[in-house]
């Protein structure tokens, strides 16, 4: 028994914020229910069956807009839905304290203010929470024993109740926010992380082949020249001892030369691995990665390169495009290298590139590459980003 309670414990404090809420606004209109089935038996003139199916609509319309928001709180809708389910959420928290003339919809109203950071920029919802407070508050005025007194107290007593909400709820997403950029930059630093180490072997790689051919192999070719002239002037038993002695040096030279080019061949870094810790750290949207066999291993310039554009088309898919899937795609042909990148975000009319898109560009510029970039309302956003090649792949 202690165990399973245990359990249920730390599951409860693995749940996310958003999590929370969801949880939260579904208990909410359950405890709102309550009141509304006990009220026709505890009121002191029975309601009427007008007033019922008033704050029952209310009740029932509100927790059939709630549903999509709760559903989809992290994957932002088109901002005329959000508007239109928070419109109705509002117009039936109030319909169910008119109807019953109680303050059971204020409890509602909390419900929409913790859901408006997640759907409304910061002003305006400040401006929905303060536009709630007064229309809570002030239908009182219009009731037989309404005062203005009465409502300015009303209208205070509803703005407590709905900006403390708000502004935890904003607080909340600030945090989901920050820790998925630390995320996403943290993976950022293990894909640049990974690039640096291979760069690193590869540097290594060629100062010991430099060092191989320089100091080894120009030692070897000394020793071969005076073993062959150490041939000519020499007979019998030692000549035999000397040719052998050169037979061998030859056969080191041949060996070093080999390993030297070995070496040198073994450049290239593991793009593949690099892309793939980047998309692991980018946990609100499913990255799909389309790397070809033959592109897996790639030159170091040209990684940097590319991993950079991944970089800046995940960050835009996350931060700008509300994106659910992004897909990257590697691809080459005889005279160049490109990434192509493709998200189901909802687009734009008109494309303003920022500072990052506008580094990728020149970036590939210095390369001899180019940016190609397509956007619309509804289609997402498209980049491709090529770069000539030194050597066809």
């Amino acid at each position: 028994m202690t165990d399973r309670l245990l359990q249920s414990l730390t599951r409860l404090g693995e749940l996310q914020p958003v999590d929370w809420l969801r949880y939260m606004g579904f208990l909410v209109w359950l405890l709102a229910a309550v009141p509304l089935l006990i009220l026709p038996l505890v009121a002191s003139e029975p309601p009427t069956p007008g007033a019922m199916v008033g704050w029952w609509s209310g009740a029932v319309l509100f927790l059939l807009a709630f549903i999509h928001p709760a559903v989809r709180l992290q994957r932002r809708s088109p901002f005329w839905l959000r508007v239109a389910l928070l419109a109705v959420m509002s117009v039936s928290a109030f319909a169910v304290n008119y109807f019953t003339r109680s303050g059971i919809g204020s409890l509602l109203a909390m419900v929409v203010a913790a859901l408006l950071p997640w759907m409304l920029p910061a002003l305006p919802g400040m401006a929905w929470v303060g536009t709630l407070a007064l229309v809570f508050g002030a239908w009182v005025i219009f009731t037989p024993e309404g005062t203005f007194l009465l409502a300015l107290i009303f209208v205070l007593m509803n703005l407590g109740l709905t900006l403390f909400p708000f502004i935890a709820s904003l607080l909340a997403l600030q945090q989901v926010q920050a820790r998925a950029d630390l995320r996403r930059v943290n993976s950022e630093l293990l894909a640049t992380q990974s690039l640096l180490a291979e760069n690193t072997r590869i540097a290594e790689r060629v100062r010991i082949s430099r060092d191989l051919h320089d100091l080894i192999g120009h030692h070897l070719t000394a020793l071969t020249l005076n073993l062959e002239v150490a041939s000519h002037t020499s007979d019998g038993k030692a000549k035999e001892h000397v040719d052998q002695a050169a037979s061998v040096a030859r056969l080191l030279l041949s060996d070093v030369r080999e390993v030297v080019g070995d070496l040198r061949r073994d450049g290239q870094v593991n793009l593949r691995e690099a892309l793939q810790v980047l998309a692991e750290g980018v946990p609100q949207i499913t990255i799909h990665l389309d790397i070809p066999e033959h592109l897996a291993q790639t030159e170091p310039s040209h990684a940097q390169t590319l991993l950079r554009c991944a970089q800046e088309v995940i960050t835009n898919a996350v931060r700008h495009a509300n994106a659910a899937n992004l897909w990257i795609e590697l691809e080459s042909g005889r005279d160049g290298i490109s990434l192509r990148a493709r998200d189901d975000g909802h687009g734009a009319a008109e494309l303003m590139p920022g500072n990052g898109l506008n580094g990728m560009r020149e970036r590939l510029r210095e390369l001899g590459g180019r940016l190609d970039i397509s956007t619309a309302p509804g289609v997402g956003f498209q980049l491709r980003a090529w770069m000539p090649l030194d050597k066809p792949l």
